[in-house]
């Protein structure tokens, strides 16, 4: 599993053109699947997340987490992340999980995450989503659970 994530002032989410929610202070979680999997991987990608230090204290350091800043999350699938562009022209997705496998994953990562105290909102497996956001510093790093 591989997180690509940013770190936001805020963010909307649009899926098939229409609102479907938005947060403040936080971050945007690009999440993508690949066949390897499992529900270790999730739990470590959600440990993660919501406890890497990647946010200001008060001496200008990154030493705080989104527990710490009481931050919040946006959650879009991305299977794209899987994209292999070493050779050709146009991607490969062989390393990504088949749709149905993926959104099972998927649908397991956000349960979990509601288990924590994290406030989030998700796009939606398998739809157009569009997102607007205002990143922060900018801050992008990518969680690699392999």
């Amino acid at each position: 599993m591989k997180i690509i994530i940013q770190r936001i002032n805020y963010a909307k989410i649009f899926v098939n053109d229409k609102f479907k929610g938005e947060i403040g202070k936080g971050i945007v979680a690009y999440v993508g699947i690949s066949k390897k999997d499992s529900e270790k991987d999730i739990d470590f990608c959600i440990d993660k997340l919501i406890n890497l230090r990647i946010f200001n204290d008060d001496n200008d350091k990154m030493n705080l987490s989104m527990k710490d800043i009481n931050g919040e999350l946006l959650v879009v699938s991305n299977f794209t992340i899987y994209g292999n562009t070493k050779k050709g022209r146009r991607p490969s997705y062989t390393d990504s999980a088949p749709a149905e496998t993926a959104e099972k994953i998927y649908n397991l990562f956000v349960e979990k995450l509601r288990w924590t105290d994290v406030k989030f909102e998700t796009g939606e497996f398998r739809q157009h989503m569009k997102i607007i956001s205002e990143n922060d510093g900018p801050v992008n790093l990518i969680i690699d659970s392999h």
